[in-house]
């Protein structure tokens, strides 16, 4: 096999994320309900015998040194793996958006190329390697929607029922590191258990909790407070998903999406089963790295 063509990099949202304390590392402890949706990235992956790494966007230009490149030259060292390959990077998932779509397009790229350099490395391998590109990163390895703690390393695999959702992402977007580092940030939430998130969402678990990133980022970014009052005007109570600056909501009922400013993405997404690459790579579903 010398090529894998239309890999999927699904991206998430957050149904709820609190944080609960931080780490002397600086690191924040958190918990979130991670949920996998329908809105993909695609990936092509062609080898290369030389032992280069390239990469070709194919819809917007990307850093030179992503997240794509990084993962596939980490594997590649790891292993000491002779082979390179070609990435053509097709993207949909908008940046600094909270969606995960930098660490789900590594996540896809570690999995196509553990299978097309025929390396057969069992996924708590991969998992390891991805928590040291980024926290999301072995959420998006392990195929299943997560319970997620810890700083993001420590998941365990939940069933979500299916649903429908509007993702709202505003033309501003945010950057991670100056949510966290905002002094005004909450950082005591109650840590909470997964039965809780079962019993006290009342028959609707995609209203359980809140975001407590979000009051920062619409200080930082009213496009996020602009956003949730637009899905507001639809009948639909919506959160932000992430670190932002998108929003959600479970959908309802229809609604008007061309009444949204013509400079936001507004797109209707299902939730998936489980991550179209779930049987990539091999694994016990224990995935704590």
């Amino acid at each position: 096999m010398q090529s894998l063509y239309d890999v999927p990099a699904p991206a998430k949202l957050n149904l709820f994320l609190h944080i609960t304390g931080r780490r002397a590392d600086g690191y924040h402890l958190l918990q979130s309900v991670f949920m996998l949706i329908d809105w993909c990235d695609t990936l092509h992956f062609n080898v290369r015998a030389d032992g280069q790494i390239s990469r070709e966007d194919l819809s917007w230009a990307l850093p030179a040194d992503d997240l794509v490149v990084r993962a596939a030259r980490l594997l590649q060292h790891s292993t000491q793996c002779p082979l390179g390959v070609h990435i053509g990077v097709a993207k949909t998932i908008p940046a600094q958006a909270g969606m995960g779509g930098g660490s789900s397009d590594a996540a896809s790229t570690l999995l196509a190329l553990n299978r097309l350099w025929k390396l057969n490395l069992p996924l708590q391998t991969l998992a390891r390697m991805g928590l040291s590109l980024g926290a999301d990163v072995p959420f998006f390895l392990g195929g299943q929607h997560a319970w997620v703690e810890g700083i993001g390393e420590k998941l365990t695999p939940i069933a979500l029922p299916q649903e429908r959702f509007v993702v709202v992402k505003p033309d501003a977007g945010l950057q991670t590191q100056l949510i966290f580092s905002d002094p005004a940030l909450k950082r005591d939430s109650e840590t909470a258990i997964i039965s809780g998130f079962a019993a006290d969402a009342h028959g609707s678990l995609f209203s359980y909790g809140r975001n407590d990133l979000q009051a920062v980022a619409q200080r930082l970014c009213p496009g996020v407070t602009q956003a949730l009052e637009w899905l507001t005007s639809q009948g639909l109570n919506g959160r932000m998903t992430g670190s932002g600056s998108a929003v959600f909501a479970q959908l309802l009922h229809g609604i008007d999406v061309s009444s949204a400013p013509g400079a936001w993405q507004v797109r209707l997404c299902s939730n998936l089963d489980v991550h179209p690459l779930v049987d990539w790579a091999t694994s016990d579903r224990k995935m704590t790295v």
